[in-house]
């Protein structure tokens, strides 16, 4: 089914043309992995959720796969804890942009039919309706990088303090950390450059990773705590290493 969304989104221009590759790529790790969510992912979801809670302006960067795949529980996120989305893209176009905040908001006017998630308070239908859909706008900058892949949203990223990336790029990942900024992602591969400079990793697949955010988001009531992010790297590769030695 994820294969199929992503089909159907590249034949409409949404996708980058790597896109299927990287999704291939991701679908080793998860393999790897069991298709499942393991213990200290579960445990980085729940430190992604405490420090977005934590901060004073998160706000939730999403790239084409992303949005395919997650930008409904994204949404949910992001009414949860009352932040925007940014799409913000590694081959930026106004046409790839234009499209995916159109599904962005097609996705967040289904989701104001639906019953609240388990445990929020609130007014469910405000809440959804109030997320912010913002990458149309190009003020702003992230200092580091050059050329397109700079561009940003003033007001989003670029003023952000605390920001979740799924499926994050190496080059805009140090960008974000250089400027002071959290970074919080979910990435597949343990070993990748994002991984490793990450101030907290969830080493899980999008969507699943996306779906039990939600959940912990609204549940949580503790802070950030002293993050080992190296320790999930480390148990993300025991799992594979073990895996592997099972062949």
């Amino acid at each position: 089914m994820a294969r199929k969304k992503l089909v159907d989104a590249a034949s409409k221009g949404l996708l980058a043309e790597s896109a299927m590759i990287a999704q291939g790529r991701g679908e080793a790790y998860d393999y790897l992995l069991g298709e499942r969510t393991s213990e200290s992912a579960l445990l980085a979801i729940r430190e992604a959720a405490a420090r977005l809670r934590a901060a004073a302006r998160p706000i939730i960067s999403v790239n084409g796969n992303t949005v395919v795949l997650a930008g409904e529980s994204l949404i949910r996120v992001a009414a949860a804890i009352r932040c925007p989305i940014e799409v913000n893209l590694y081959y930026r176009s106004p046409e790839r942009i234009a499209g995916l905040l159109s599904l962005l908001s097609e996705q967040r006017e289904g989701l104001k039919g639906e019953g609240a998630p388990i445990g929020f308070s609130g007014n469910w239908l405000n809440a959804v309706g109030s997320v912010r859909l913002m990458g149309a706008e190009e003020d702003g900058r992230i200092e580091g990088l050059e050329g397109s892949r700079s561009i940003c949203s003033a007001e989003g990223i670029e003023s952000a303090d605390t920001v979740l990336v799924p499926l994050e790029d190496g080059d805009r990942c140090e960008a974000l950390i250089a400027l002071g900024k959290e970074v919080l992602v979910i990435d597949l591969n343990p070993l990748s450059r994002t991984s490793m400079m990450a101030s907290v990793t969830v080493v899980d697949e999008v969507a699943r990773a996306s779906e039990a955010l939600v959940g912990e988001v609204i549940a949580c009531q503790r802070g950030p705590s002293q993050w080992d992010n190296q320790r999930v790297l480390r148990d993300a590769l025991d799992i594979m290493a073990g895996a592997l030695e099972r062949i």
